[in-house]
């Protein structure tokens, strides 16, 4: 309600006495005090009912009404049945700070104003929810989803309430994106997966330079019987709310939370409405795996393509015969089954809606069209790179991206192509590691396709009595061999980065001969120790 219903036909009989131009602020409560200094019990949205018993001198009105405005209270009622008529002192305090002030005469009762008040906001709240569930009813019955925008168009205009549903890579699926940053909404995420990872109980606030938000969960139904259901964290959607929630009224508390279960509930609903997607990605990856004829796996892609074409027009359906195709190959460590699939749809946006992401336990391959450009393997690394924040210290995901391929059947050596890539990006250090195309023309392909047992004994035989030595001795042979190979082995060009001598540098280049019975001015005894090195 606002402070003018107070003077509405049907509302107690109370005066206004000052500040007429502030009536249409909202009331969201009564607070009944008699106290000097009621500061520390205000939370805003408050009518201050009072018997003015705190006024001994003029000057306490200004000092009440000043505390009143800066503790959010947004009108002052004071009571005549105590003290008489209000002073014109009082009524000059709340002229100065813009103040409401109404005049309540001594023959209405302070439970009177309180029992209206109560009834007109409860109305007001009903309306309020009653509004929501009828735009999101309006949202599940519509073919085209925008419904969740309504809901928060609503809010921002009708009830001044900023709001953002956020991917947990920071991706706009509902809100004013252009009123929040990239950076901004890169940090909300993380702080939002951080505190889930730590089980600290919502909302999560965060401040930022552009002020304090708070962070409610609207995780994915766990009823869904396939994946995403194990995604957990990682896929569930962000509530960004400006301000925080915790110093509210009880009211926009509540509807908060409400708002919290309705971005659920889309996300439930756009869920469903991916599982023949789903299971159109898992017959592909199957076909896949057993090297099927390309003529029934472009029968897959076409029927993938003729379902985009119900939202994009006929022209995505030429994809299957015309257009080329990227696969990632992804997988999780330390994380449930299922996860990588479902953060993957959520992490490729409105990609995923033309995107088969098909899951493999602990992992996911991805068929995705090239629209336009590739993917490259660095704006993946940075889009994924929120999900640091969630991960935990024992949990990574890897991911191989591969190179372009034209129609049917090229698929099959895209797949080859991405798992290498994706071994590529598991033998480095990270939490999110990512490798592209461009890196399987190098020697880091071999490597990543020798098994881990050779690797370390290759690494061993030819690293371990080098690094014994500088252990044991406190020498620096290791680096000094890093060095000498980068110089191409050149003796001046090595000694001047490492900053001693030529014949310091050739006595220690001898020692790691002597050490490994091998001749550093060979060319194959070179490439062993820069591939053993690479290993390490």
């Amino acid at each position: 309600m606002r402070v003018r219903d107070l003077l509405a036909p049907g509302a107690p009989r109370l005066r206004l006495l000052a500040a007429e131009e502030e009536l249409d602020r909202q009331v969201s409560g009564v607070m009944t005090t008699d106290l000097q200094d009621p500061g520390r019990y205000l939370h805003g949205g408050e009518l201050v009912l009072t018997g003015m018993l705190w006024r001994t001198v003029p000057a306490d009105s200004e000092r009440f009404v000043r505390t009143l405005a800066a503790g959010g209270a947004v009108a002052l009622a004071a009571g005549e049945a105590e003290v008489g008529p209000v002073p014109e002192d009082l009524v000059e305090a709340c002229r100065r700070h813009r103040m409401p002030l109404l005049a309540v005469p001594d023959d209405i009762a302070f439970g009177t104003v309180t029992e209206f008040i109560g009834r007109q906001v409860s109305a007001d709240r009903a309306a309020d929810l009653a509004a929501l569930v009828d735009r999101h009813r309006l949202l599940v019955s519509a073919a085209g989803g925008g419904g969740l925008d309504a809901v928060l168009d609503l809010l921002g205009g009708d009830l001044d309430l900023d709001c953002w549903v956020l991917t947990p890579t920071g991706a706009v699926i509902a809100g004013p994106a252009d009123r929040l940053s990239a950076q901004d909404r890169d940090q909300l995420v993380r702080a939002h997966l951080a505190a889930q990872r730590q089980r600290r109980r919502p909302p999560h606030r965060a401040r930022l330079a552009a002020g304090s938000f708070s962070l409610l969960p609207a995780p994915a139904s766990a009823e869904h019987d396939e994946p995403p259901a194990g995604g957990g964290l990682l896929a569930d959607w962000v509530l960004a709310v400006a301000g925080d929630v915790t110093e509210w009224t009880t009211k926009r508390q509540q509807l908060a939370e409400n708002l919290a279960r309705l971005v659920a509930a889309e996300r439930h609903r756009r869920d469903e409405g991916r599982r023949l997607r789903r299971r159109l990605a898992d017959e592909l990856l199957a076909l896949l795996r057993r090297d099927a004829d390309p003529a029934e796996v472009g029968r897959a892609l076409y029927a993938s393509s003729a379902m985009a074409a119900r939202y994009e027009g006929p022209g995505a359906k030429s994809q299957a015969e015309e257009g080329s195709w990227l696969v990632l190959s992804a997988e999780g460590t330390g994380l449930p089954e299922g996860a990588v699939r479902a953060v993957l749809e959520e992490a490729l946006g409105g990609a995923s809606d033309r995107a088969l992401v098909a899951g493999t336990g602990t992992g996911a391959v991805v068929v995705l069209p090239v629209l336009d450009a590739p993917v490259p393997a660095d704006a993946l690394r940075e889009l994924l790179a929120p999900l640091e924040a969630g991960l935990g210290s024992e949990g990574r995901i890897t991911l191989g991206v591969s190179a372009p391929a034209a129609g049917a059947g090229g698929l099959r050596g895209a797949l080859e192509e991405a798992r290498h890539a994706r071994r590529i990006a598991a033998s480095r250090v990270g939490r999110v590691c990512v490798a592209g195309p461009e890196e399987l023309a190098s020697h880091v392909l071999l490597l990543a396709a020798v098994p881990d047992e050779v690797r370390r004994a290759f690494r061993s035989r030819l690293l371990d009595t080098v690094i014994a030595y500088d252990i044991e001795h406190q020498a620096d042979l290791v680096r000094t061999l890093e060095a000498f190979l980068r110089s191409d082995g050149s003796w001046t060009r090595c000694a001047a980065q490492l900053h001693v001598h030529v014949n310091t540098l050739r006595y220690r280049i001898g020692r790691i001969e002597e050490l490994t019975g091998r001749d550093l001015s060979r060319l194959e005894d070179r490439v062993d120790f820069y591939l053993a090195l690479e290993l390490a």
